[in-house]
């Protein structure tokens, strides 16, 4: 995974950096795993602030979550080292969440319960009401039974947060995630279909030995994260087709009016 150096740059006022401390508290990680990763290679280096003191920023925070969550999928940690390198080397966070968002679609909901105040802290910010019912609406959190409780899923946490103050309808938001959820159960329901019928199935019929079974299933898990990546490119080439259809369309109709 190619890594930058340390940079020395004064960090953007619209990217707070935090400490390792407080990289640690967001992510509900440790610190000791933290230096872990970023030893192994699997973080990039902080910024260095005043007093050479290490300073991390959203990318850290969205990659420390892939690394997370892909561990959770049961890679191992030269898996994830594979999985990372194969991602742009200008990845923005955004595309990091979304990743991790696919990535979490292989496993059942492994929701997390939070207080409000330990909910915000993992935000990294106050939630209103209103953010809440924003967060609800993108799939990010469920109220419980206890009312100063909240079921929060925490693949998608980071990327909600990030969406709060992007002007979106409430309304817009919960058309767009069942727009998602529809094509994303299509898309994967026809990929188990051809997997059984084409792989699967036959090479079950011809009688593997259970050594070999072993060996197989453990192959099928290997390719849970290239059929993400796939995923992640496809729907991003396919969204730039459309803006720069769009942009030529308001092009054509601008030189018309000329």
């Amino acid at each position: 995974m190619t890594q930058s150096p340390a940079r020395q740059t004064a960090p953007a006022a619209e990217e707070p950096r935090l400490t390792v401390d407080e990289l640690a508290a967001r992510s509900g990680t440790t610190v000791r795993t933290i230096r872990f990763y970023s030893a192994k290679g699997l973080l990039p280096p902080p910024e260095l602030g005043t007093r050479r003191i290490g300073l991390y920023g959203p990318d850290h925070l969205a990659r420390l979550a892939l690394i997370e969550e892909l561990q959770r999928q049961g890679l191992t940690l030269a898996a994830i080292g594979r999985y990372l390198e194969q991602l742009p080397a200008d990845i923005t966070p955004e595309d990091l969440a979304l990743h991790r968002a696919l990535v979490a679609t292989w496993m059942p909901d492994a929701a997390e319960e939070l207080a409000r105040d330990g909910l915000e802290q993992r935000a990294g910010r106050p939630l209103s009401g209103h953010d809440l019912d924003r967060l609800a609406a993108m799939g990010v959190l469920h109220p419980t039974a206890d009312p100063g409780v909240l079921l929060v899923n925490p693949a998608l946490l980071h990327l909600g947060v990030r969406l709060l103050d992007v002007p979106i309808p409430l309304e817009t938001l919960l058309a767009t995630r069942e727009i998602v959820l529809k094509h994303a159960r299509a898309v994967a329901h026809e990929l188990h279909r051809l997997f059984q019928q084409e792989v699967w199935q036959p090479y079950v019929a011809g009688r593997p030995a259970p050594e070999e079974r072993a060996r197989m299933r453990r192959l099928t898990d290997d390719l849970q994260p290239m059929v993400v990546q796939a995923l992640v490119t496809a729907f991003q080439r396919s969204l730039a087709e459309e803006l720069r259809a769009t942009a030529a369309g308001f092009g054509e109709r601008g030189s018309g009016e000329e």
